[in-house]
Parts: C-alpha cells; structure tokens; sequence
C-alpha cells in the first residue's frame, strides 16, 4: 500500500470526505426523502478567546474556493475585516443538501485562519513599528504550514519562514541562520563566514548568537567575523538559560555600542508573546515569534440556518433571518441588522454606517474579485489604528 502523509487532498476535501458523519447522513436522508430545502446558511461569531475584544476575519479564500462551482449563493465580509461577538461573517444561500458536507471544512477554513490572522494582528500591535516574523511553521503538520504563514502575514507580520508560503505571497522568505549551522561550523564566527560566502548577498547577514557561549560574546564574535556586513544578531535564548531577557539585550547593546558597532541591530525570539514584545520593544529592533502564532487560540464560528424557503427560522439561542453587519466610517462602531432592513443609517457620531457585506459568489459563479493577501494586510493595519490590545 502507498504511504500518505496524513492530511486531506484538494480533492478529499471537495469530495467531502473531510465532514462529519451526521452532514454525511444527513444529505442522504434529504435525498432520500426529497426534503430538501431553499436556506439560507449564516456563519457568525460565537465569542472570542481570552478576553479578547475583537477578531480579524480571515480563511475566505479557501472558503470560496470549495464553494466554486456549487449552485451556491455567497455574501461575506471582506478578508481582513475587523470583527466583535456575535457579528455575522458569510451567508449561504442554496439547496441544503448542495453543500450540507461543506459545513465542517468550512469551519475549519475560518476558524483556524482567523485564529492565526488575529493573533499576528495583536503581536503587530503589541510589535509596534518593529519588524516582525512568522517563524511558526515548525510547530504545525507541514500540510497546514502555508496557510499559518499567510494568515500571520495578513495580520500584521513582515515576513514568514518558509520557501512554499513566501512563494504564494509573492514575497521573499525571511531568516537568519540555525544553530545547526553554527554547530556544525564549529562557531558562530565560522559560521556567520560561511553564510555570507555562499548566500546572496541582497539577503540580511543575521547571525544567531546563543548557541555555545554568552551572547553578548558570541555577538561581538560576530561582528569581528564580519564587520559592516553584519546586518543584525538575534538572540533565541532558551528560558533555561535566559533570566531577564530585557537584561540579556540590554547588555549586548551595551557591549555592541561600546565598542563602536552602534548599527549592528539586535532582533529576539524564542516563544514570545504579546507582553514580552511590549517588555522588549524599546531595545529590540525586530522580533521572530513561532509558536504563539501556529498555537493562536482559533475564533470560535457557527454555521446556523436562519432561512428556510424564505422564510426565517433558527433554533433556539439564536436570531432568525439573514443579517448584514455595518460599521460606522467615523466612531466604527457595528450594528447588526436584518439584510431586508434599512441599511443606510447616520450613526450618533455623525457618521454614516456602510454595508460591509459583499456578494462573493451566484450560484456558484465568481461575482468579486478576491484581494492579493498585501491588499489585505493593508486593510488590516489600517484597522489596527483604531484598536487597542
């Protein structure tokens, strides 16, 4: 038998094969019985994790792109779309028994997208002006590595690790150099000389300076071995070895400018989070962050029916009929409102509220044009000048 790795195809997937059980049998009995129906299906935010107050919407993409082809009608917020509990994100509208198999994947598409996508939003705010990098895909299955990387870069990170997800983002992989490199070279000197005779020269001389000795010493090793081509030092401190790390940086600051390599900038990972870039980023230059990034708590979707043959209906603890979310362009304060309501509104700010749901797909056929993932960013860190963590 030939061996797979274990993740669903493009196709598994479209097949739904990836459901649950009970769409499964659902559809059947449907079918079966020809009691299917005309609903409309809402995606909506049930809450979100850790006291968070706001979400970044992402994982439409994928989304879209199993639903291409299905006699399906969607209305969705844009990718990258500031969102709060409660707040409705996509409309489907169709035969249930269509895309009933749909529902599980597509959960998980906006689910663990949004996830990723907030979190590199709230480590961009906590970062502020400093760069800051996705080095999160080592600690998720590699079949998911493109989608984490994306979503961090959408959110509000620089760069990303990896050769396949730079390469769909249509930007260059960002990086420094293992302590492999240095282990097997025999120092950080050693090195740091390798990379920079073999290397590119357009790509930053970072060198990693906690791999055998002090960093302030491995650094100023580096900056010998080098001299002005060294672009940075970064350090990975473990946290067995670490102490104060704003007392670790501090030091080789000192060390560094003392000794007149002032440009030599200082870049810090190793499991960082959203206080320790606020701790840090008055003496860093620039901050790699992995596993808060892969592990980001996912937002928590539903997918209800709130429309069936026309008319509404929703079980219990939910509201009937298919809603719009819209924002105010001055105070961006949200109402949600059924689709069918009065739409244009003067907020008691002064501002106008605008519709931010679009119409994606009609019966399965492309009606919007979907963003490259740099037009998304943008809109992301346009939105972040209005929040806070």
């Amino acid at each position: 038998m030939k061996k797979r790795f274990h993740s669903a195809t493009d196709q598994e997937i479209r097949l739904g094969k990836t459901t649950d059980v009970y769409f499964e049998r659902t559809k059947r009995i449907l079918k079966a019985k020809k009691a299917s129906r005309r609903v409309k299906a809402e995606f909506s935010l049930k809450g979100l994790p850790h006291g968070y107050t706001w979400g970044i919407f992402a994982g439409l993409e994928e989304a879209l792109i199993l639903l291409e082809g299905v006699p399906v009608t969607v209305k969705a917020l844009d990718e990258g779309t500031v969102v709060r509990a409660n707040e409705p994100v996509m409309t489907i509208e169709g035969d249930y028994a269509d895309f009933a198999v749909f529902e599980t994947p597509l959960l998980g598409f906006i689910c663990q997208a949004s996830g990723v996508a907030t979190k590199a939003a709230r480590l961009r705010l906590a970062a502020r002006d400093k760069p800051l990098i996705s080095f999160g895909a080592r600690r998720m299955h590699p079949a998911i590595s493109s989608m984490i990387e994306r979503n961090a870069y959408i959110g509000g990170c620089d760069g990303v690790a990896t050769l396949k997800a730079a390469d769909l983002l249509g930007i260059e992989p960002s990086g420094t150099i293992p302590h492999a490199l240095v282990i097997v070279m025999g120092g950080i000197d050693e090195a740091i000389q390798a990379f920079d005779s073999v290397v590119d020269r357009k790509v930053n001389r970072i060198a990693l300076v906690d791999t055998f000795g002090d960093e302030k010493f491995e650094a100023l090793a580096a900056c010998e071995a080098l001299g002005e081509r060294l672009y940075a030092v970064r350090l990975d401190t473990p946290r067995s070895r670490r102490g104060s790390m704003r007392d670790i940086v501090r030091e080789v600051r000192w060390e560094l400018d003392l000794r007149g390599h002032t440009g030599v900038r200082i870049m810090v990972s190793g499991g960082l989070d959203e206080s320790e870039l606020v701790e840090l980023r008055d003496l860093v230059d620039g901050f790699g962050v992995g596993t808060s990034l892969s592990n980001a708590p996912v937002l928590d979707f539903a997918m209800d029916i709130v429309e069936v043959d026309g008319k509404p209906i929703a079980k219990r603890g939910k509201m009937s009929g298919e809603k719009v979310l819209l924002r105010c362009n001055r105070c961006h304060r949200d109402l949600v409102v059924p689709s069918k309501g009065r739409l244009t509104r003067k907020c008691q700010c002064g501002g106008m509220f605008r519709n931010l749901t679009r119409a994606f797909l009609k019966q399965g056929k492309v009606v919007r044009k979907l963003e490259p993932p740099k037009s998304v960013r943008r809109r992301v860190l346009k939105s972040l000048e209005h929040l806070g963590l």
